[in-house]
């Protein structure tokens, strides 16, 4: 993942002639992209030669269920980070979802599945629009925001639930089966989880709106300037994220039955290191759902490694948080390469 990052090759320099500092930047972090697969690839090769059943049908189709919802979140979660921000509720949001769609079904027999997607949805969009409303317009940083709806979201779930659990056989066996089923051999977690992802990828690169939270991201002053609405467009990013949630909440319920008020606890730090790792820069400006989706895979199979190795689940979370330092060092370091070779580049034309 660090290759190249301590000494720019001289392909960069080639490619700050042939494509300006746009280029450059799209050059370097799909570069960053295919070190994550390089990486992915040498951890399953290397986790397979000690044992074969690692990529057995049944553990892949694991990993793509326990990567499915971490995903979906880490989408949302770049789209907030590439506008300077950040939102560390999406697993509070994720939990109140999550119960409450077990309440819905427990307590409302016969209620539709769409309708109980729309309501997940449309609630954790709600959170997100509080946390955009005091961010965008209220003027205060995301991080202190969010670190407290974190704990007021979290803290009405456990007054709301009140030492309740809503468990599977109270839930309509359509519904698990959503969270069960693989279709030719692909969990369908993991194929909602992947078109998300596609939908938002195109949305941030294809769409008006979408570059202008790399602009925000990247200079909001400057942005300002330009004539783009920034308070705005960080509302629609909280929105995005707290949807997403919402829909990750729903799915979290299919996927594991029985729910309760700690349901997600912790999740938003899995997200954070999956879109930091992913190549998100954590200031801004900079990444890919792709490259977020990635490296909540590779923290996945990381996990998935440890078990197989048998090797004490602790050193799970000591490599996720080494990865999390090396990957904001990385993203310092390319940022000031860059820097200096635009620079550079300005000054010949000059």
């Amino acid at each position: 993942m660090s290759v190249g990052a301590t000494q720019p090759p001289a392909a960069v320099s080639a490619a700050v002639e042939r494509r300006g500092a746009r280029g450059v930047v799209e050059w370097v972090f799909r570069a960053r992209e295919l070190s994550l697969v390089a990486v992915l690839a040498v951890i399953v090769l290397a986790t397979t030669a000690h044992d074969p059943r690692f990529t057995s049908a049944q553990s892949l189709r694991d990993i793509g269920l326990n990567v499915a919802i971490v995903a979906l979140l880490a989408v949302g979660q770049t789209v907030v980070v590439v506008s300077r921000n950040i939102d560390l509720s999406v697993g509070s949001v994720l939990g109140f979802v999550a119960f409450m769609t077990g309440v819905l079904f427990a307590d409302h027999h016969g209620i539709a599945i769409p309708l109980v997607f729309a309501i997940g949805i449309a609630v954790g969009a709600g959170f997100g629009l509080v946390n955009g409303l005091m961010v965008s317009f209220g003027r205060v940083p995301s991080l202190v925001i969010t670190l407290g709806t974190l704990y007021i979201i979290r803290g009405a779930d456990f007054a709301w639930a009140h030492g309740r659990q809503v468990n599977a056989a109270q839930l309509p066996d359509n519904f698990l089966k959503l969270g069960s089923e693989s279709p030719a051999g692909i969990p369908l977690l993991t194929v909602i989880a992947i078109a998300v992802m596609l939908v938002a990828g195109f949305f941030m690169r294809g769409y008006r709106s979408g570059r202008e939270l790399y602009a925000i991201g990247s200079n909001p002053d400057a942005a300002t300037l330009a004539g783009i609405r920034v308070g705005r467009r960080v509302l629609g990013a909280f929105v995005v994220s707290g949807a997403l949630a919402g829909l990750a909440g729903v799915l979290y319920t299919a996927r594991f039955g029985t729910v309760d008020a700690a349901a997600g606890t912790g999740f938003e730090l899995q997200v954070v290191a999956a879109v930091v790792v992913g190549g998100v820069a954590i200031f801004g400006g900079s990444g890919t759902v792709y490259g977020a989706a990635l490296g909540a895979l590779l923290l996945s199979t990381i996990g998935s490694a440890l078990v197989i190795l048998k090797i004490n689940p602790f050193w799970e979370q000591a490599i996720d948080g080494a990865l999390l330092l090396a990957a904001i060092a990385l993203d310092r370091l390319l940022a000031l390469r860059l820097a200096h070779l635009l620079q550079r580049r300005s000054v010949r034309r000059g």
